[in-house]
């Protein structure tokens, strides 16, 4: 039976509550939503939606760095979207850091509040082969 093991990276903001940045399970990992803060200094990204989907998705790679992964080998995204006007902003970026041919499947939902009033939150789920 395949062990839950934790992925952690210091280039990604810390987990502040009762989860883990992320979790690998055989050939998966997932990683936890991620918000658009600067890990270096806990803050979070000018208030735009490219720079902080920018930095969410910088902060997805440190994570899939830790376990010696890369966005090209993601198969889902969600994204959270404060407003969903803020929709060709946030794909625009999306598309400059997913370039491989066969694109992640995807859902974009837009949600009444994110935590700390992020204007975006992506989780992913990854895969080693």
């Amino acid at each position: 039976m395949a062990m839950i093991q934790k992925v952690e990276s210091d280039q990604a903001p810390r987990a502040v509550g009762p989860y883990s940045q992320g979790t690998r399970i055989g050939d998966l990992v997932f990683v936890s939503g991620q918000l658009p803060l600067d890990p270096a200094t806990g803050q979070m990204a000018e208030r735009n939606i490219r720079t902080q989907t920018a930095q969410a998705l910088s902060n997805i790679e440190a994570v899939l760095r830790a376990a010696n992964l890369t966005l090209g080998q993601v198969v889902r995204c969600d994204v959270f979207l404060k407003d969903l006007a803020d929709f060709k902003d946030m794909n625009e970026i999306y598309a400059t850091r997913f370039t491989q041919d066969v694109k992640p499947a995807r859902q974009v939902i837009e949600a009444a509040r994110l935590p700390l009033d992020a204007m975006v939150e992506i989780s992913c789920i990854a895969h080693r082969g």
